[in-house]
């Protein structure tokens, strides 16, 4: 983090004690001004602390160029303040008013194929626009001079969750942009050339002013381009952000500033674990994601936020009480999702539980979407859940503060292997990257076994197992980083089309998997991609899909796990593992899905030293999570869970969450 630890737990440490935080977006400007006292008393009611304010209210607070009217703010701030309740105050600057893109439409964004991203919606508005930046900094700067030393404020919201609807924008301002991140990147047109490897397809490039970003061509784009853009506009957000965040500590050194990442889902184009550095607290919003795995991927993203965040706590900044309404079907929570849901962020170090939004909207794209104080108001079950879930998080204040405990064993995750593992012109369009490492985090909860979800640049080397699924994107100090790690007693578990090519997207060359071949003590020459229809049977009764690898064994001490029965790879080595000294290298050549990982876990796990936590039973059905001096028990099923002996357990209600001393 970037300030002082004091500065960045101000949030957490009002009224002379640690608390969880308890709240949501709050939009009083969308409501007539008699509803603002109910809202007020509501909150009290439900054990409300902290609401984020004014995120969408540019057009409010600047009706036109220049001309502010504050005096509702100033109202809702002095309200907020006088009922107990803190502000987490907005920079407003995520959507642009009419009078702005009608006097500058060149702030617009531009899509690959040429198309403008007109008002309507919200976000629209280009990253590296500079006319969009002026105006966003003067607004940011009249809220931060006018609230600075407000009682109510204790935290700086910046935009809002920054690059959901524009992550990618193909105008001028955008070209601009590249090819000066291009210039620092590289120095030279040369170097540019190599990295792109631009002597394929005649794209060889004379000056920088040549490059453009990959907009819609005849063909696939240059794969370099299409990952250097994606790195570009990432940090293009960041540089955002960072505008915004300096200029506030300019007005409140003291007050700390975060935005919401939205660590969820397919939500990949945004490279948070490189963000994070910037701000002094991160933030997450999270939805849960309708499936089979819907639970245990609210706990693999909170549980990577955590690990982002390093293990400090973090801020839930939204999620929902009951049905979203962006989805094809929204289905409302059941009894105890509420609760479980939020506790479990609160596992994996979530210091505050907030939603979006307070009070349900009545018109407009979201009055669909679920709130703390439903469209039934207080006289209904959401609202009694909520109040609820505000009273047990009053009794869990101990909490606050506390840092996740490392587990034994961690999931490797990596952006840049995510975006180049899934662009186009690759074996199979049909791979999907989170959902591999999904895969083996539920089989692993399955197994009862904790695990930490944490980026590729963290520290591996504290953790006795890693699992680094299509770990693609492999640059020489990341092998040499796995390398030196397995040969000090680490246990490493990789995939399929895991270490294939450099920083550049450029093939490791000499037989797959690449960078990692002599590691694993194995050599495939060619890749083995399924077709939908298509599957391989292994000898120990599990099923692969969408991928297999023709897999010659070249090293010392590789064992092979399991074989494939059936396919064009038959009686040929399907999952191997190499003895490296006191560590180990295995390699798992198709997708498996949950059950046929939890197969192989056994043989994985038992050379590392690595066994459940839990007592005998309930793994599978009970996943923990340990933060500080406290257990998290959180029943993953839909049926009542005995704890059995352990102490101040019981029983575990469907869908329930307990908190006990740590065993």
């Amino acid at each position: 983090m970037t300030q002082s630890n004091e500065t960045t737990r101000r949030w957490l440490r009002r009224a002379g004690s640690a608390r969880l935080e308890f709240g949501a977006d709050y939009n009083p400007d969308q409501w007539p001004r008699e509803v603002w006292d109910d809202d007020v008393r509501a909150m009290r009611e439900a054990g409300v602390t902290i609401v984020s304010l004014a995120i969408f209210s540019w057009a409010r607070l600047e009706p036109r160029d220049g001309e502010y009217d504050f005096a509702w703010l100033d109202e809702v701030m002095d309200l907020l303040h006088a009922g107990g309740i803190a502000v987490d105050l907005a920079t407003a600057t995520a959507s642009p008013p009419p009078w702005l893109t009608r006097k500058h439409p060149e702030i617009l964004p531009v899509t690959r194929t040429g198309e403008t991203l007109w008002p309507g919606g919200r976000q629209h508005w280009r990253p590296t626009s500079p006319v969009f930046r002026e105006y966003a900094l003067r607004l940011a700067g009249e809220l931060a001079g006018r609230y600075a030393a407000h009682p109510a404020l204790v935290a700086w919201h910046v935009s809002n969750e920054l690059g959901c609807h524009n992550v990618y924008d193909y105008s001028d301002d955008a070209a601009a942009a590249f090819r000066h991140w291009l210039r620092a990147r590289y120095g030279t047109v040369e170097a540019l050339n190599q990295a792109w490897a631009t002597a394929f397809w005649s794209q060889r490039y004379d000056d920088f002013e040549e490059v453009l970003p990959p907009r819609l061509a005849a063909s696939y784009p240059n794969p370099t381009q299409q990952l250097d853009f994606k790195r570009f506009s990432s940090d293009a957000l960041k540089d955002h952000l960072i505008a915004e965040r300096d200029l506030l500590r300019r007005f409140t050194p003291d007050v700390p500033v975060t935005t919401n990442f939205m660590v969820m889902g397919e939500t990949k184009g945004m490279n948070y674990a490189d963000w994070a550095a910037e701000l002094d607290f991160v933030s997450n919003d999270h939805y849960v994601l309708p499936g089979p795995q819907a639970r245990d991927e609210l706990s693999f993203s909170a549980n990577l936020t955590g690990n982002i965040a390093g293990g400090r706590p973090w801020f839930l900044m939204e999620h929902s009480t009951s049905a979203v309404n962006w989805q094809p079907v929204n289905v409302a929570k059941k009894p105890g999702e509420l609760e479980r849901d939020s506790l479990t962020h609160v596992a994996h170090g979530a210091d505050a539980v907030c939603y979006f939004q307070w009070r349900q909207s009545r018109a407009g794209a979201e009055k669909y979407h679920s709130a703390m104080l439903p469209h039934a108001g207080t006289d209904s079950d959401v609202f009694r859940d909520v109040a609820a879930l505000g009273e047990r998080l009053r009794q869990l204040a101990p909490i606050a503060g506390s840092h996740r405990a490392r587990a034994a064993v961690g999931i490797v995750f990596d952006w840049e292997s995510w975006w180049v593992a899934e662009h186009d012109s690759h074996p199979t369009e049909r791979l999907r990257y989170r959902q591999e490492a999904l895969d083996w985090y539920t089989a692993l909860l399955d197994a009862g076994i904790r695990v930490d979800v944490l980026p590729a640049g963290g520290p591996l080397e504290e953790y006795r197992m890693l699992i680094a699924p299509i770990l693609h994107v492999v640059p020489a100090a990341l092998a040499g980083r796995l390398r030196d790690w397995v040969n000090g007693g680490g246990h490493l578990v990789t995939t399929y089309f895991s270490g294939i090519v450099d920083e550049n997207d450029h093939v490791w060359l000499g037989g797959y998997p690449g960078a990692l071949r002599e590691l694993l003590g194995i050599r495939i020459e060619e890749f083995g991609p399924l077709l939908d229809h298509e599957s391989a049977e292994l000898d120990n009764g599990t099923t692969g899909t969408i991928w297999t690898d023709r897999i010659d064994v070249t090293g010392d001490g590789v064992e092979v796990l399991a074989r494939y029965k059936t396919g064009d790879h038959a009686e040929r080595a399907a999952v191997t593992r190499r003895r490296v000294g006191p560590g180990s290298a295995a390699y798992v050549s198709t997708r498996l899905g949950p059950d046929g990982i939890g197969a192989l876990l056994p043989g994985l796990l038992g050379p590392a030293g690595v066994r459940s936590e839990l007592p005998a039973g309930l793994g599978g059905r009970v996943e923990l999570a340990v933060r500080g001096d406290h257990w998290f028990l959180i029943n993953r099923t839909d049926e009542p869970v005995d704890l059995g002996d352990l102490p101040g357990a019981g029983i575990l209600p469907p869908r329930g969450v307990t908190v006990i001393g740590k065993q």
